[in-house]
């Protein structure tokens, strides 16, 4: 179950419940892969609703990777979710709520 203190978040992908989270190393990751300079250009580019299918794959094999995966992009691109496009977007925006979330209000 996820502990939302920490920015976990559950979610059903390729007919499985699982955990993400996006750890620091997991940000680290993105960063590169999405070619932000920093955490405040990643938040941007997260905030300006602009993602393209290949940054929900990397958002979403981020996070479950974060959480322990071994999972590559490769088959986090061959998964499934409910609600399909939509359900994607759906799951990286939680996540990215969860990790950038001012938790302390």
């Amino acid at each position: 179950m996820a502990n939302k203190h920490r920015g976990e978040i559950d979610a059903e992908i390729g007919g499985k419940r699982r955990t993400l989270v996006l750890t620091l190393g997991a940000l680290a990751e993105l960063e590169a892969a999405l070619q932000a300079g920093d955490l405040v250009a990643l938040a941007e580019r997260f905030g300006s609703g602009r993602l393209s299918a290949r940054d929900l794959i990397r958002i979403i094999g981020a996070g479950l990777r974060g959480a322990g995966e071994a999972v590559s992009d490769d088959e986090v691109a061959a998964m499934s979710v409910d609600g399909g496009a939509a359900g994607y977007v759906r799951i990286a925006a939680e996540l990215i709520a969860a990790s950038f979330e001012d938790r302390a209000r």
